[in-house]
This record gives structure tokens, C-alpha cells and sequence, in this order.
């Protein structure tokens, strides 16, 4: 199992990403994994809360390398399948009728941001890091590119996106991808609380209060859909394309992409 789910008596899900051996990153058995888990949890009357965490030291570095270099061999069809796959678990988590909660761990890269911007409420380590590196690659943040700019906004994505610099936990907060910046020995206790504050609220009314929102958002739900079949469409013509074979190629050759100039 890549994916860990453990239900207190509150009815508080805690939902861990379990491969912390490669820092909980992506691969296609995490994705279907934690797509079911969510779609079971969204279904339970007796879950109130869910947490979203990592196991060991990071919360979420993005895409699995092994899983990267398969799909560096897939055909335009099959990127395309996967990449859908991948665009529906960001949107079962964002319409989730269950408050969540990021409980940001460590690290966060490229989709791990993105499941962080599908949360409600997200909490980090001050020693949290995050980067949206795809351009480096040859690709973009695409599938999470429209939950990223309803958390942090489009002038803010319009550098992040673009440089693929790495920001602290301070710099998230500032940019609105974080609520709260926490000591380590401080996360459990805060994201302890805040459940509570949650379990206070009327069930009904947190999944009303979450559908408003959605309802209130500028683009309607056929065109997020749209948006969410664009998006896939993209990245999967990214990884296929000349570019995106040569940045995933350097990547795991640990070599410079054909485009970088030389020093």
C-alpha cells in the first residue's frame, strides 16, 4: 500500500502518502490509491475531518522518478490517460464535502504543491520547502495549475511557474498556499486544534459552506471541467513533445538540458 488512512473515534481522518523512501512521491499505485481513499471517505457519514500528511521527513516530492521514466516511453494516448487520472484525484480532493487539512510534514514539489493548494486549511513545518520545477523538465505545472491559482493567485503563479525556485514555509504563507507556519514539535498540537474547531461546525453546514465557495468561484462547473480536460490534454502533449523528452531525459541522466547554456 502506498497510502495509509486511519479514522479516530471524532470520525478525524488521518491519510498518509506512505513511501517514504522516495520522499512519497507520485507513481500510478499512489494516485488510484489515494483517489479511492478520498471517494470512500467523501461517501462515510461517520468521517467528519480528513488530514492529509507524509510519512517520514517529506510530505510529497511530486513525481515518482521511475514512474517519470515510464512515462518517458508512453504513447501520446497513454500520457494522455494518465494524465487524467492524475487531474481527477486533484479533483476529488478540491470538491471534497469533508473540511481537510495539509498537514505539511517537509518538502512539497511539483503535484505535492498542488494537493497542498486542494486543501481547505494547510499547516507546515517552518523547515517546509516547496518548488514547482516542471519548466526545468521541459513541462509545466499543468493539472495543478488551476488549484494553485485559486490558492496563491495569478501574478504570483506568473513567477513561480516560471523560475521554478524553491520558496520556504515562510515565503508559502505569504503567498497564501499555507495558513500557519508551525515549529515541528508544534504541528500535531495545531492541527489537533484546528480539527476541533472544525468538529464544532455543523456537519451539513461545512459541506453547504464548501459548495458555496465552489458555487461562488468566477468560472462555472462545466467550464472547470473544461479546464480540467485542457490541462491533461497539455501535459500529456508536453511529456510526448521533443522538449519534454530531452528535460526528462537530462533529469535522470543528471545532465544539462540541451537548452541551458553553457557556463
Amino acid at each position: 500500500m502506498s497510502v495509509t488512512c486511519q479514522i479516530d473515534p471524532r470520525g478525524v481522518a488521518t491519510v498518509t502518502l506512505d513511501r517514504a523512501d522516495k520522499h512519497n512521491a507520485f507513481d500510478d499505485a499512489l494516485i488510484a490509491e489515494l483517489t479511492e481513499i478520498l471517494l470512500r471517505l467523501d461517501r462515510d457519514d461517520a468521517v467528519r475531518v480528513v488530514v492529509l500528511t507524509g510519512a517520514g521527513a517529506s510530505f510529497s516530492a511530486g513525481g515518482d522518478l521511475a514512474w517519470m521514466k515510464r512515462m518517458a516511453g508512453f504513447s501520446a494516448e497513454q500520457n494522455l490517460d494518465d494524465a487524467e487520472k492524475l487531474s481527477e484525484l486533484m479533483a476529488v480532493l478540491d470538491d471534497l464535502s469533508k473540511p481537510t487539512i495539509a498537514r505539511v510534514n517537509g518538502q512539497a514539489y511539483g503535484g505535492g504543491v498542488g494537493l497542498i493548494a486542494c486543501c481547505d486549511i494547510a499547516v507546515a513545518v517552518d523547515s517546509a520547502k516547496f518548488a514547482l520545477t516542471e519548466v526545468r523538465l521541459g513541462l509545466i505545472p499543468a493539472v495543478i495549475a488551476p488549484y494553485l491559482l485559486n490558492a496563491i493567485g495569478e501574478r504570483q503563479a506568473r513567477r513561480w511557474f516560471l523560475t521554478a525556485e524553491s520558496f520556504d514555509a515562510a515565503r508559502g504563507c505569504e503567498l497564501g498556499l499555507v495558513h500557519e507556519v508551525v515549529a515541528p514539535a508544534a504541528l500535531d498540537a495545531r492541527v489537533a486544534a484546528l480539527c476541533d474547531a472544525l468538529l464544532a461546525g455543523g456537519p451539513n453546514a461545512l459541506g453547504d459552506a464548501k459548495d458555496l465557495i465552489r458555487k461562488a468561484r468566477p468560472h462555472s462547473s462545466t467550464a472547470a471541467r473544461t479546464l480540467r480536460k485542457l490541462t491533461a490534454r497539455t501535459i500529456a502533449q508536453l511529456r510526448s513533445s521533443a522538449e519534454g523528452q530531452e528535460g526528462l531525459a537530462a533529469f535522470l541522466e543528471k545532465r544539462p538540458p540541451n537548452w541551458k547554456p553553457k557556463q
